[in-house]
């Protein structure tokens, strides 16, 4: 009886073949789970400082107002907020827009809170 060949498995380092042209589909990179990185989240916002009152621009909290609590520097400075109804959170700096006194959400809700209510 003659001997079987013995058949051994690719090795996993073993390259798959050229990687396909850009904008070409690529099976192992859907086009939905493409990441896009902000490089300006590094530089921060030297405006915002403790005790401002800023509104934030995305996450959980998009769109709300709040009072920055603290600043911590680093690779990507970030605040802890408080927003009006109490929540805290912390964010990059760049998510944070500063709010001005003409803003008509941040007038409103200080003027209810003036009126005790």
């Amino acid at each position: 009886m003659r001997k079987r060949k013995v058949v051994y498995p690719p090795p996993k380092t073993a390259t798959k073949g050229a990687p396909p042209a850009p904008g070409a589909f690529d099976p192992r990179n859907p086009p939905g789970r493409t990441v896009a990185i902000n490089l300006d989240a590094a530089t921060g916002r030297a405006s915002i400082v403790p005790g401002i009152r800023v509104r934030i621009a995305s996450g959980l909290y998009a769109g709300e107002i709040a009072v920055v609590e603290s600043v911590a520097g680093g690779v990507i400075p970030a605040a802890q907020v408080r927003t009006e109804a109490g929540a805290t959170r912390r964010c990059r700096t760049i998510d944070l827009l500063p709010v001005g006194p003409d803003d008509p959400a941040a007038s409103d809700t200080a003027t209810a809170g003036q009126r005790g209510g």
